[in-house]
């Protein structure tokens, strides 16, 4: 049985996954079965959201039913509305008085790049992968919102890499489960922390990573080229937090990004993190906020490691192998 950590480790937590493997799009829906203490940290200049206004600790609503991370970029936002429908057959969400109304913040990742531009995810997609959900360890790699992520777009998809969806989780000492889950899904290349460059743009002949850094250092980056990019996270936690300590822990988990994807935050990139509260165990904010931080970095890199190539499209994985024939 796999017993492998992810974010589902967290009690509370299911998650499903829904696409295309034509199009290469598809939609990753993050359940949580008793509702949850939210909060977001947006970072970078091109963000694509929806109903996250709500997760700020001065607005009326205390607990999501959900939360969904989707590519097709604003189209896929459309793919809410069939999580929305899941949920309301379910009889739960913000009850009104007049109707329960699911509430279910959602970020996008540009991949219309890759694959059929014209097929998005949609509330059909978005209530499949709602159907499909499950405390099972996350699939990860070419799955679900992670279909149609890259990295290292400094110099156009012609020298990217493969990106997908990762998922780790890790106990502290007192019993508090931290869990993450990433689609990676960059301008920057992907670092292993404190090692080498494990995906990112490519040269073409000699197969050897440029070093996004340096491309951009020496003014070679080609910004009319170079295609969406926003790396979408969820950390949670069963240790009860409220608005403003999940809004805290969120902030915190944004270093995860930044120790593993160089560069990061740029005005290509809409990088956006969610922190989930699930329990009501006792916890410290800032152990949790920097064990977020940790979790998230290990996704990432999990992330493309699982990922396989596709649509022509490089992946660590396989570059690992070629070297090794």
């Amino acid at each position: 049985m796999d017993r492998r950590p992810s974010i589902t480790s967290v009690p509370g937590i299911k998650v499903g996954h829904a696409g295309d493997e034509k199009a290469l799009t598809g939609c990753t829906v993050i359940l949580t079965e008793n509702g949850a203490v939210a909060g977001i940290d947006v970072r970078g200049g091109a963000p694509g959201t929806r109903e996250t206004d709500l997760l700020q600790p001065v607005r009326l609503v205390e607990r999501v039913h959900a939360l969904l991370l989707t590519g097709g970029s604003a189209f896929g936002l459309d793919a809410a509305g069939g999580v929305m429908d899941y949920l309301e057959k379910q009889g739960r969400g913000f009850d009104t008085g007049i109707a329960k109304v699911p509430i279910v913040p959602a970020a996008v990742l540009f991949d219309l790049g890759v694959g059929d531009a014209s097929v998005r995810p949609d509330r059909a997609m978005g209530w499949q992968a709602c159907q499909n959900a499950s405390q099972a360890p996350v699939a990860e790699g070419n799955v679900g919102v992670g279909l149609g992520a890259t990295v290292g777009k400094v110099l156009g998809l012609a020298y990217a890499m493969k990106g997908g969806l990762g998922s780790w989780a890790e106990v502290l000492p007192n019993g508090v489960t931290v869990g993450a889950l990433v689609a990676v899904n960059c301008l920057g290349d992907v670092w292993r922390p404190h090692g080498g460059i494990v995906a990112g743009a490519r040269d073409h002949t000699t197969g050897q990573f440029l070093d996004t850094m340096k491309v951009i250092k020496e003014g070679g980056a080609a910004t009319s080229s170079i295609g969406g990019n926003t790396t979408l996270a969820v950390v949670a936690t069963d240790a009860a937090l409220t608005k403003e300590g999940a809004n805290l822990v969120a902030r915190m988990a944004h270093a995860g990004l930044a120790r593993t994807i160089i560069p990061i935050h740029t005005l290509l990139d809409g990088d956006t993190v969610f922190a989930l509260s699930t329990g009501a165990k006792e916890g410290d904010v800032l152990a949790i906020g920097a064990l977020a931080s940790e979790v998230l970095g290990q996704a990432v890199v999990r992330a493309v490691e699982a990922a396989t190539e596709l649509a022509g499209i490089p992946a660590a994985g396989d570059c690992r192998k070629n070297q090794s024939q």
